[in-house]
């Protein structure tokens, strides 16, 4: 089933660190945060594919706002 990652905090997406139709593992981190100049890496909360990036590097997303689908 797909789910929806949403971002921890308001930032700006730093690095990609996946791409779509992706095979990722649990703990695998799939982009970079960057927020008040700190890197916040966000993880795959279980092991699936990435069926959908919802960002692009460079963007800034508000708390709460999806950032990757996770199949």
């Amino acid at each position: 089933m797909a789910q929806t990652l949403q971002s921890e905090v308001t930032g700006t997406v730093w690095k990609l660190e996946v791409i779509e139709g992706q095979e990722v593992t649990a703990e695998q981190t799939l982009l970079v945060m960057e927020s008040m100049k700190m890197e916040i890496p966000m993880t795959a909360p279980r092991a699936g594919r990435v069926l959908r990036l919802l960002v692009g590097e460079g963007e800034v997303v508000a708390e709460g706002q999806g950032v990757v689908v996770l199949g």
